[in-house]
């Protein structure tokens, strides 16, 4: 007996995959979990549109920026500059001041602020409104005991746009529409060339007059499809069942959204050529992509929030430029404009990973 378990010890440390899962995914998960679930939120970015520059208007600016919850990103002129701060996609909140602020806070005891947010995230809005609302009523309750201004209120009212009534759905469905994708597509592919060499069809393979990027293009060709009639049956079920809105080009978010399969079918392909079984092939698949598919790519936590290190690592996401894509094509109506980059950085991960695949592809036919 003891000599067995000494022979399986043995077995187990031969084997550098099964040690890579068994030591490294604890240790990922933990780290993971630990430092991107936070639902705090620092280093926000907000414009202030202040429609009357008084000595309170400023001072209330400044106490929102001294917070450490929010970053002044720009002072925006007029209301009509709004929209379009919000889809540039880089801030998340306005704060707007009315005309002669201070004048109505001495005579009236009375005043008016309007925060407007991108609720297409809409925890996140929910979480800045409290913030900017809590240090605006620690700033009204300080002008009381330290001036002459008794009684004075400053009323604070929340506007969000894209998603008014705060459906959590619209947060979840780009999210969701972006997983099932990645996850599903790469599984699919990622033990097609792996089920090859266990079944023993990898020498017809290898005697046929095919050439390597031929044998990669037609292993993801047929999944091309099947992953498109999946997208299409997503996007029914978040129209009509969850009553989610297209405001874009339907053309133009199923043509990324085929980009975006292309991709996760390219990375199955490449982790299959790197597999030596179906089951390797579906452990790293899953290993690899679904924690840092759901935690990293903004889904469900925001990105800024991670320590530095992770807000890294979500570059080499797909999924996190994938999101945003959808998120401003059915929510904000933007066109190709607004998300160029996201779109070039997708394609060219996709170029790279067929790329990747079809040379180690030739390194294992040699």
């Amino acid at each position: 007996m003891f000599a067995f378990i000494k022979k399986e010890f043995y077995h187990i440390f031969r084997d550098y995959r099964s040690m890579v899962i068994l030591f490294g995914m604890p240790l990922v998960m933990v780290l993971l979990f630990g430092f991107a679930i936070t639902n705090d939120i620092t280093n926000a970015r907000i414009a202030i549109l202040d429609n009357s520059k008084d000595i309170i208007t400023s001072q209330i600016t400044q106490k929102l920026i001294s917070s450490g919850y929010f970053i002044l990103e720009k002072n925006i002129s007029n209301q009509n500059d709004i929209e379009k701060v919000f889809t540039e996609g880089k801030i998340k909140e306005v704060v707007v001041f009315e005309p002669n602020f201070a004048q109505r806070l001495k005579t009236e005891g009375t005043a008016e602020i309007q925060l407007i947010l991108d609720a297409s995230e809409p925890n996140t809005a929910n979480i800045l409104s409290s913030y900017t609302s809590g240090i605006i009523n620690s700033y009204s309750l300080e002008l009381i005991n330290h001036s002459s201004l008794t009684p004075v209120k400053i009323n604070v009212a929340s506007r969000m746009y894209y998603n008014p009534e705060l459906k959590s759905v619209y947060m979840f469905v780009p999210g969701i529409i972006t997983v099932l994708l990645m996850l599903v597509s790469t599984m699919m592919t990622s033990i097609s060339i792996a089920r090859e060499k266990e079944m023993g069809t990898m020498e017809a393979l290898l005697v046929s007059p095919l050439k390597p990027y031929q044998i990669i293009i037609g292993k993801v060709m047929p999944y091309v499809a099947l992953s498109f009639i999946n997208l299409i049956v997503i996007l029914l079920l978040a129209r009509f069942v969850f009553e989610m809105p297209v405001q874009g080009s339907i053309i133009l978010l199923l043509s990324e959204s085929l980009l975006f399969i292309v991709m996760s079918l390219a990375m199955g392909i490449l982790i299959s050529t790197v597999s030596k079984t179906q089951q390797q092939a579906m452990l790293l698949s899953m290993f690899a992509l679904m924690l840092p598919t759901i935690l990293l790519s903004g889904f469900i936590f925001p990105i800024k929030n991670m320590p530095e290190i992770l807000q890294y690592i979500s570059h080499v996401m797909p999924s996190k430029w994938f999101i945003i894509i959808v998120k401003n094509i059915m929510l904000k109506g933007t066109g190709i404009g607004y998300f160029w980059k996201e779109t070039v950085i997708i394609l060219g991960m996709t170029l790279f990973f067929i790329g990747l695949s079809i040379k180690k592809f030739k390194i294992r036919l040699e």
